[in-house]
């Protein structure tokens, strides 16, 4: 009874969302005010029926319910009620579910809270998120149906993927959801604005707090998701170029050029066209990630293998939404006001620059990223493109944009001295060069590019520094009075602060454990000792575990450094016999110089497992933690320019003034 309720409940929003896309937007065409002020009510009616057939799925899950045959594909009595819960989004169905209840909570957000947004603006930004929504449901409804029954039950489930029965996998797909459906509200205000045919600092305004949440979360997931693959799968790696980590990662890199670029069109009236384009393309890219997990055309740990008549599916809608909206911008776009002038050296200019490298390396990832599925698709033949390709093209593009971001900071709008700028920054280039000498006399060898990019990465964290304590004239005046301009300063500027921060930080992370990890894959047997970065690493045995739903085979290890104990690893290769599936439980010793990491695979065969040998896998990997100190300063840093109290409160109304919708722009 319940799984039909949850399925009835879907109909319901479902029926609320296609009313919603065509009520609003006519009224809004007809000066109806009643009609625009409808979206309120059917956005809301949408989240509640959405939830309550979430919460139905999610009772099905806790409930081990084996009559619904997405929880007996995606669970298993003994799994542990944290990961019955994760369950109900573990499968392309229940993720389908939660992606269509964050979209619709972005769009009741804009009701609720965006009262100060012109009623037309608003009516048919909602309108557009409602065509989104009727897309999804559709979709889910028609060939994806989260409630489907089984007759008869089966006795227990299949169990979920136990590479996904972790805490980080638990928080990372929702986390990434907000990110890719956050920008679903953002692609709406700008079809929206196409549709009435103006732009303004109004509406840019409007759109930032909406980027910024998005940009927050997906950058969360991320991260998260990162630091799962590193310690969950056992070979020691945060990134490895995988197309589904890919499609990830391109709608954060054209996020964050939106971001910066509604700061322009919101302070100088500048960039209307190339925000508006951003906000299309960043969602497109997003929707383009759901269609590449979801429709067979690749396997992964991160993807859906479903069937491929899904992908068909979605693919019309993709076809629909980035045609329909890019046809639009091609007719309404050049209309748009250029916006103030600026000098080739201004921080609008550096801007520019910040946002053309970015959208270049977009498009290098999105080529590298679907260049082998067209050629297996045309040639049936299969190639890889990994970690040499895009190391190789995408890296050479990043280090001018960080070298110029810590310059941005100190450029003023319009027009900017470059050699003053510079002047101000030489100290700072001194302690840069003085650091990385330092580090190149530590470190034995390395690439050249390795140095270059920590020069950079410190570069831009002691710039960002000396800018910070330059609004707060740190050394000019007393320290109460320092800490008075620095209670007074905009939230958002610290968030600037402590995100660019971040990033260097992150950089140093990224090198530090590329450029110099040490890895020994050894045969190990009790008593074998292994030396890696002045550590003793001794062999002690295998043992072996139970646990709720799995067995394992735990190893002991005991490190040793400089003949002083430091602590014991216990990495484990874990069995699950429901499902039939094996992982790796590294086991991590970790400090801010970096991480002693140890995991442990299959015994050669069942002679080695009885003797005790296994093949043991050895790394050090310097200032790897550092990448998750950063991102977490990327975190914060958005999240308290978001607490601004300038974005809170939201922009002006805007004088009224009808537009008709077919107007074109001023």
């Amino acid at each position: 009874m319940i799984p039909e309720i949850g399925q009835f409940a879907l109909t319901l929003a479902l029926g609320f969302a296609l009313v919603q896309s065509i009520l609003p937007i006519l009224g809004s065409a007809r000066g109806n005010s009643l009609w625009m002020r409808s979206a309120y009510a059917t956005s809301l009616a949408q989240v509640v029926f959405t939830m309550i057939a979430f919460a139905a799925l999610m009772r099905s899950f806790v409930v081990s319910d084996f009559t619904v045959l997405n929880v007996v594909e995606n669970s298993h009595s003994l799994k542990p009620l944290l990961f019955k819960i994760a369950g109900t989004w573990g499968s392309h169905e229940g993720s389908l579910l939660l992606w269509v209840l964050i979209l619709t909570v972005f769009g009741a957000g804009v009701s609720v809270f965006g009262t100060n947004i012109s009623a037309g603006l608003r009516a048919r930004t909602l309108s557009v998120q409602a065509w989104i929504s009727v897309g999804f449901f559709s979709f889910m409804l028609f060939t994806s149906n989260p409630f489907e029954r089984v007759f008869p039950p089966p006795t227990d489930g299949q169990d979920l993927n136990p590479l996904l029965q972790d805490v980080g996998l638990a928080i990372h797909p929702p986390l990434l959801y907000i990110g890719y459906v956050g920008f679903s509200i953002v692609f709406s205000f700008a079809v929206a604005a196409l549709i009435e045919g103006r732009v303004d600092a109004a509406w840019a305004r409007w759109v930032r707090p909406w980027t910024l949440a998005a940009w927050m979360s997906l950058t969360a997931g991320i991260a998260l998701g990162s630091w799962w693959a590193y310690y969950e799968l056992g070979w020691g790696g945060w990134w490895f170029w995988d197309p589904v980590e890919n499609v990830s990662f391109m709608p954060w890199l054209l996020g964050t050029a939106l971001l910066h670029s509604a700061i322009v069109t919101e302070k100088r009236g500048a960039f209307k066209s190339w925000t508006i384009l951003l906000a299309i393309l960043t969602f497109s890219l997003s929707l383009l990630g759901t269609f590449i997990v979801r429709s067979g055309l690749l396997t992964s740990v991160h993807a859906f293998a479903v069937d491929p008549e899904r992908g068909v599916y979605i693919l019309w809608l993709l076809g629909i939404s980035i045609g329909g909206s890019l046809t639009l911008y091609a007719w309404r776009a050049p209309a748009l006001d250029a916006g103030g002038l600026f000098r080739p050296v201004s921080r609008e200019a550096g801007l520019l620059l910040n946002n053309l490298l970015l959208a270049t390396a977009t498009g290098t990832v999105l080529f590298g990223t679907l260049y082998p599925l067209f050629v297996e698709a045309i040639s049936g033949e299969r190639l890889s493109v990994g970690p040499p390709f895009f190391n190789a093209a995408f890296i050479p593009m990043m280090l001018p944009l960080v070298f110029a971001m810590a310059l941005g900071p100190f450029l003023s709008w319009k027009r900017a001295d470059l050699a003053g700028v510079l002047q101000r920054l030489k100290f700072v280039a001194i302690l840069s060069g003085l650091a990385t000498l330092t580090i190149w006399y530590l470190t034995e060898g390395g690439p050249a590019l390795a140095y270059l990019s920590i020069a950079i990465a410190i570069w831009m964290l002691l710039a960002t520094l000396q800018e910070w304590a330059g609004r707060i004239r740190l050394g000019d005046v007393t320290f109460r009075e320092s800490f008075r301009r620095a209670r007074n300063l905009p939230r958002a500027s610290h968030g600037m602060t402590l995100a660019h921060a971040g990033l260097a930080i992150a950089i140093l992370g990224f090198v530090g454990s590329s450029a110099w990890k040490s890895e020994q894959i050894v045969f190990v047997t009790p008593g074998t000792e292994v030396a890696i970065a002045g550590f003793d690493v001794r062999f002690e045995g295998v043992e072996r575990v139970v646990g709720p739903n799995y067995v394992a085979n735990r190893g002991t290890l005991t490190v040793e450094l400089d003949g002083e104990y430091v602590t014991t690893l216990n990495p484990e290769r874990r069995s699950y016999p429901v499902s039939q599936y094996s992982t790796t439980e590294s086991a991590i010793r970790s400090n801010m110089a970096g991480d002693l990491y140890a995991s442990l695979a299959e015994a050669a065969n069942a002679q080695a497992e009885a003797r005790g040998a296994w093949t043991l896998r050895i790394l050090y990997e310097p200032l790897v933690n550092f990448i998750w100190i950063g991102s977490a300063m990327l975190v914060l840093g958005g999240g308290l320019s978001l607490s601004d109290r300038r974005l809170r409160v939201g922009a002006p109304k805007r004088a009224s003034r009808s537009i008709p919708a077919a107007t074109p722009a001023e």
